[in-house]
């Protein structure tokens, strides 16, 4: 099944990526925790490769392109 992005471009969009940030050691576990990365903005564009954010950084106007591989899942907001 294939999901038809274009009912939901424009809107704002969370992504949570399967790569971990970075790492944490807790040691009473003994063993790492890993952060997850969150990318949030306005889909502008849907890709074979990847997902186009747009978003506002430290008063810029930035674009993130995130590789379809590197996606875990994806909350789309005002549905």
């Amino acid at each position: 099944m294939k999901f038809d992005w274009s009912e939901n471009l424009g809107k704002l969009v969370n992504i949570t990526m399967k790569e971990y940030y970075g790492m944490v050691y807790d040691s009473k576990s003994e063993s790492p925790l890993y952060e997850i990365v969150f990318k949030s903005g306005k889909l502008a564009g849907v890709y074979d490769d990847g997902y186009l954010l747009e978003t506002t950084r430290e008063n810029q106007q930035i674009r993130i392109f995130v590789p379809i591989e590197s996606v875990k899942c994806i909350e789309i907001f005002n549905v």
